[in-house]
């Protein structure tokens, strides 16, 4: 039996250790894998692009544990009343090769980005910060805006996106929220205006092209940007001239991919970079002073999934009330007759029932 986690288990799971606070545990976990950096047999994620949007399969191994995810990303489905981005994952043991854990990741994935996002700004981000921006306000923004206030510390939030519905439902969900009661949320009535003033500015907006969400004049010395938005080729939101600014400096989760997928794919090959782990681990400074400018290329990396994962399984294995498992793999007496412990012994209790 294979244990299973599905949506209305993620939200029971969540519901009852509270968002902000499993947020908070599943960064710690994130960064205790990235400090595991070298023990991880890494690759970009297979993608299969099509106009419309992308199918990826993302795989992550620390020769123990063996995680994939399935995700795509298509932006035009909102307009069919369809999510934007779907995901599952597995969870596998290296040495048997068998499943031990099913899961949604569709939630999920939105906790692990924001977790991500939050962990990246407490290593990047002046530690003074209390100001975000925050645009493009759909299905990721509530998530990234409890992961900074609870792990950061904002105190202002700054909102934009082009469609004011979709902040009306991000202002409606943060005001329902008590452990929030201290956040300040303003609408603003242009990304320029969110962004001025601000410490941190957030990106995550969904179209698939080379969008110019941010310029240069709308940046200011010692502040982070959060790019979560553009995750794949031809899908950016910043104006090239911002990644050339001369006090730039760009983290990336995992290099080989983000030349590919993140903002950086605007850029020459030789253009600089610091992978997060590298920060992580304590090897590199990525801020130098309080004016230099820092940004966070995220796009997504499968290490952040085999976390989530992880952490999920070990949670589901101290509850043992409500568990659920699925029967994915045969369980055989004799593990060389597939066809005999599985279909004969289906045919013959047909045989059986049709002879009554």
């Amino acid at each position: 039996m294979v244990d299973y986690i599905g949506v209305s288990d993620i939200q029971r799971i969540v519901n009852a250790i509270g968002p902000a606070e499993f947020i908070a545990q599943l960064a710690a976990e994130i960064e205790a894998d990235y400090r595991r950096w070298p023990e991880f047999e890494k690759s970009p994620r297979l993608a299969s692009h099509s106009p419309v949007g992308v199918i990826e399969l993302m795989p992550a191994t620390d020769g123990k544990l063996y995680s994939f995810k399935y995700v795509n990303g298509h932006p035009k489905n909102t307009a069919q009343g369809l999510l934007t981005v779907t995901a599952f994952g597995v969870l596998a043991d290296v040495d048997t090769g068998y499943p031990l854990l099913l899961s949604e990741l569709t939630v999920t994935t939105a906790l692990r980005t924001a977790a991500t996002s939050a962990l990246a700004a407490q290593k990047l981000a002046r530690p003074d910060s209390r100001v975000m921006a925050l645009i493009g306000n759909g299905a990721q923004s509530e998530f990234q805006a409890i992961a900074f206030h609870r792990l950061c510390g904002i105190r202002e939030l700054r909102l934009f996106d082009v469609d004011p519905q979709a902040t009306a439902k991000l202002v409606r969900n943060l005001e329902a929220m008590p452990e929030l009661a201290d956040l300040v949320v303003l609408r603003a009535a242009s990304a320029a205006e969110a962004c001025k003033g601000a410490d941190i500015v957030t990106t995550v907006t969904a179209d698939k092209r080379n969008a110019v969400i941010l310029t240069p004049p709308m940046i200011a010395p010692g502040m982070h940007i959060n790019g979560v938005g553009g995750d794949c080729p031809g899908k950016t939101e910043l104006h090239g001239d911002v990644l050339r600014m001369p006090d730039m400096r760009v983290v990336v989760e995992f290099e080989p991919q983000s030349r590919i997928e993140g903002e950086i794919q605007q850029m020459p090959a030789d253009y600089p970079v610091i992978e997060l782990a590298q920060v992580v681990r304590g090897e590199v400074a990525a801020r130098r002073s309080e004016r230099d400018i820092t940004l966070f290329d995220s796009v997504g990396f499968a290490l952040e999934d085999y976390s989530a994962l992880r952490f999920l399984h070990s949670i589901i294995a101290q509850q043992r009330l409500g568990r659920r498992e699925l029967d994915l793999v045969p369980d055989l007496d004799d593990p060389k007759d597939l066809y005999g412990g599985t279909l004969s012994a289906q045919r013959g209790r047909a045989r059986k029932r049709k002879l009554a």
